[in-house]
């Protein structure tokens, strides 16, 4: 079994979802992000985060999958102060739904005044709730960014225990970890981090708090880089008890001290049944059979 602890499956298809159960993704966590173009009015924050805890929750279940979600207001629509007053109103409005396992993801964009603020300010929702909290790094000047974060989390005492700082890579992990934060790798395709500097990675560090993820969205990522990633560390001689805290017990550790996530809850989850709708919706369209497990008369063919 796989966690995909940072993916952006409101971007991705329902094949994507299937592959995901099939190459064995069992639970999956969605941080709140930006969509590509900036958002202009309020109301479509409150729209994307009801999503979130919603549709996207049901959508999942329809395939196998538990979804969990992150909610908070990124770093690069933070610079919208007018617009990010008021998402922050809307933010302890969803940090306490069914689901929500961490407030994020949340940091540095291009490291500016605004950004700062508004990081600032969600650290101390995030340690008035206690959740945890998944940060954000800066895809330039990384380095800067990282130890920036870790600063300022401190700063608002804020456990690193209770702190994932996602986007690592080699020039990164090592005071991420021997500051005590989980340390999490996006993994994409030719760029950020790869498979197999990933490897590299557990074969140096080891794999306590490191944590893979693909946070796969609307560009060119793979929603099963998790699973590839953990069949070639396999395939490289890495133990499998370190691949199993990389590509799973990690995740669940870190996001299980919100009380939210539970392996129990993948674990004696109900069956399949694309017979339910959510407000009336489905994720069948006219003329489709829904699958339901354990219903012989159930004829969805798989691809």
């Amino acid at each position: 079994m796989f966690i995909d602890p940072h993916i952006h499956v409101s971007s991705r298809t329902t094949d994507d979802y299937e592959a995901m159960q099939r190459a064995g993704i069992r639970a999956i966590i969605e941080p709140a992000f930006w969509l590509g173009q900036p958002r202009t009015k309020v109301g479509s924050f409150q729209d994307y985060f009801n999503s979130l805890v919603g549709w996207e929750r049901f959508r999942a279940s329809q395939f196998g999958i538990k979804h969990y979600c992150t909610i908070g207001l990124n770093s690069k629509e933070a610079n919208n102060e007018a617009l990010a007053e008021e998402v922050m109103e809307l933010l302890p409005l969803y940090v306490g739904k069914e689901g929500v396992v961490a407030v994020g993801e949340i940091g540095y964009d291009d490291q500016t005044k605004a950004e700062d603020k508004y990081y600032r300010l969600q650290l101390d929702l995030a340690k008035e709730v206690d959740l945890p909290v998944m940060i954000h790094t800066p895809h330039r000047d990384k380095k800067r960014g990282t130890i920036k974060s870790m600063d300022v989390s401190e700063e608002h005492g804020l456990d690193p225990s209770m702190v994932v700082v996602d986007h690592n890579n080699e020039e990164t992990v090592r005071e991420v970890l021997d500051r005590g934060y989980w340390a999490a790798f996006t993994i994409y395709p030719h760029t950020k981090m790869g498979s197999e500097r990933m490897v590299e990675i557990i074969r140096q560090y080891g794999a306590e708090r490191i944590i893979v993820d693909s946070a796969a969205d609307w560009g060119i990522s793979d929603p099963l880089a998790v699973p590839k990633t953990a069949k070639l560390m396999k395939e490289k001689g890495i133990e499998d008890e370190l691949i199993h805290l990389a590509c799973y017990q990690n995740a669940l550790t870190a996001y299980g001290q919100s009380g939210q996530m539970k392996e129990s809850d993948w674990l004696n989850a109900e069956p399949i049944d694309q017979r339910k709708k959510l407000s009336g919706n489905t994720v069948l369209r006219g003329g489709q059979s829904p699958k339901v497990e354990g219903d012989s008369s159930s004829d969805i063919i798989e691809n």
